[in-house]
């Protein structure tokens, strides 16, 4: 079966205090190479059949309706995870 995954990132121009407070983590830990996090979330939509045009439709409507705030979210990614031959659920 399919999985269509969802990444959902907050909007570049707004503060991501979750994401500062992991780079500061960092940098305490001495990972100070990593000068910037931020923190969005994935969202896996397991599909029984195909996914064509219409499937992909719909999960765009649901990640700009239900899955991000558009006021402050940006829908960045929307792709199909194929299950390796001979899996079963």
């Amino acid at each position: 079966m399919p999985t269509i995954v969802v990444e959902v990132m907050p909007k570049a121009e707004l503060l991501d205090p979750q994401g500062k407070a992991v780079a500061g983590a960092l940098g305490r830990l001495g990972k100070t190479r990593f000068t910037s996090v931020r923190l969005g979330k994935r969202f896996e939509l397991t599909i029984d059949g195909h996914v064509d045009d219409a499937v992909l439709a719909e999960v765009q409507e649901l990640a700009d309706t239900v899955l991000s705030n558009t006021v402050i979210e940006d829908v960045i990614g929307i792709h199909v995870l194929e299950a390796p031959a001979g899996e079963t659920h």
